[in-house]
């Protein structure tokens, strides 16, 4: 279906330079003429509370354990603003990214974001792809307000100052079924490789905790640990508190000054994966490097960064000569006869993760101290079975790996084909009209797509921060509903 698609059989110059040539029968009209900004604001906060995302468009925002109330910083949600079905809603913080969609539902928005009206001789979803097309995000980052980048603003003069292209309106309509057709069966597939990959890290998971709590030999003889949450461990094996046999060495806690070439710190997000990963870490002077590294603090090749706070648990070995300096939140895991890549495995397994919830039970915060990272019960085998698990660790773990890289590959180039086809589509460089009229009218699984967007957007904000809800909560702030207020 879709390799059949042709261009349109006549152009016209659109007059517009960034969009070049159109369909001849596409009007160019100014999005003035087809947005009114709506602007009425909830009496008492009730309603469904609304997020937007520059991968997922708008979405129902909802707290992560389940429960009833909207996860949100915001003291109260009197005075967001209301959106109807068909709105489009803009988060003018970040809408040089994509952060802007139509709404498939009713509720409420943050009052940093922008609501409009879409016109009656237009489809709302159109627009939907229009405005979120890379041709389309690249002019409104043009013509949004700001010094740098993550400052910008779209104010709405300025959106009504854009060209917008306007196909009949059954066109509309034929473009909007065939993109849906399109990213239903996208999304489909994502979800299905998304499910493949939570199965490989379950697996992995499976393994990596029989081998750091079991061993490789399937007929060894078993004792009781002494520990509820662990069970039965080899009877030569020892359970003893870290401290026995690893040193743990706190970082230096000092803020210090960022340079753009100079000495990188491992922190947080350092340590996000199994080996430390510098490459997009911050960096600071060799004066401040020097004076990090005191007392013991120079980490080398065999020693583990352990995040003590944010993400608690979190471990990577130093598998690299690189001269670094630990940042904040995380302290250094060193030992002179056992094999640390082993006691890496064994802090990432199940063991270490119930141990971890059971310590962390109560508290407000996700963070643990020194002294407490030193009283974490690890299981100890000889240093001989040590190399020996972590060697086979190595080798499953890079199969699990290799087909979990596999899923991710499959998934990014699906979503970058989206993208080009959308892109391709509403500017009128492919002609759906045909295509898109025999499409049969489809039922959505509203529940599975809603999931699919879910786990694509939490794909997609695992590799950075959720600067959407950032960008949310400041204009929240500003307008007297943030925290503090």
């Amino acid at each position: 279906m879709i390799r059949d698609l042709k261009p349109y059989p006549a152009y016209k110059d659109s007059g517009v330079p960034w969009l070049g040539e159109v369909p001849e029968h596409w009007e160019v009209r100014r999005l003035k003429y087809v947005l009114r900004e709506h602007d009425t604001r909830s009496p008492d906060g009730s309603e469904q509370l609304l997020r937007v995302s520059q991968y997922t468009g708008v979405t129902q925002r909802k707290r992560e354990d389940g429960g009833d109330e909207p996860d949100t910083r915001a003291v109260s949600l009197v005075g967001y603003k209301c959106v109807e079905p068909n709105d489009l809603v803009v988060n003018i913080m970040l809408a040089w990214n994509g952060s802007m969609g139509v709404s498939q539902f009713r509720g409420i928005a943050s009052p940093a974001y922008c609501v409009y009206r879409i016109a009656a001789g237009a489809h709302a979803w159109y627009f939907h792809y229009l405005l979120r097309s890379p041709t389309y995000k690249a002019r409104i980052k043009a013509v949004s307000t700001g010094v740098v980048e993550s400052r910008l603003r779209l104010y709405t003069d300025d959106l009504y100052r854009l060209e917008a292209l306007l196909p009949p309106l059954p066109e509309q309509a034929a473009i909007v079924r065939f993109l849906d057709h399109v990213d239903r069966r996208i999304r489909r597939y994502s979800r299905a490789k998304q499910k493949l990959i939570k199965l490989l890290e379950e697996q992995k998971q499976a393994i990596i905790h029989r081998a750091v709590t079991r061993g490789l030999d399937p007929n060894v003889r078993l004792k009781p640990s002494g520990v509820e949450w662990m069970g039965d461990v080899p009877e030569h094996w020892e359970v003893v508190q870290l401290r026995r046999r690893w040193a743990v060495t706190d970082c230096k806690h000092l803020t210090v000054p960022f340079v753009e070439d100079g000495v990188p710190l491992a922190s947080v997000r350092e340590v996000q994966s199994f080996d430390l990963a510098l490459t997009k870490a911050k960096r600071t002077t060799e004066e401040w490097y020097e004076t990090l590294i005191q007392g013991g603090r120079d980490p080398r090749r065999g020693d583990l960064i352990y995040c003590r706070n944010v993400s608690v648990g979190a471990a990577a070995f130093v598998d690299t000569d690189e001269r670094f300096a630990m940042g904040q939140d995380v302290c250094l895991i060193r030992s002179a006869d056992q094999n640390q890549r082993y006691l890496n495995y064994f802090l990432h397994s199940p063991a270490m993760d119930r141990q971890l919830a059971l310590l962390l039970v109560g508290s407000t915060f996700d963070r643990i101290n020194v002294a407490e990272i030193k009283g974490l019960i690890v299981v100890v085998p000889s240093r001989a079975e040590q190399d020996a698990i972590a060697d086979y660790l190595d080798w499953a773990s890079r199969n699990s790996d290799h087909g979990i890289q596999d899923a991710r590959r499959e998934i990014a180039l699906l979503r970058e084909y989206r993208t080009r086809l959308i892109a391709d589509v509403v500017t009128g460089r492919l002609d759906v009209r045909e295509v898109g009229a025999r499409l049969p009218a489809e039922a959505e699984d509203s529940e599975s797509l809603e999931e699919a967007d879910r786990e694509e957007d939490d794909a997609e904000l695992s590799e950075g921060s959720d600067i959407e809800s950032i960008a949310e909560e400041a204009g929240a702030q500003a307008e007297g509903n943030g925290p503090g207020q």
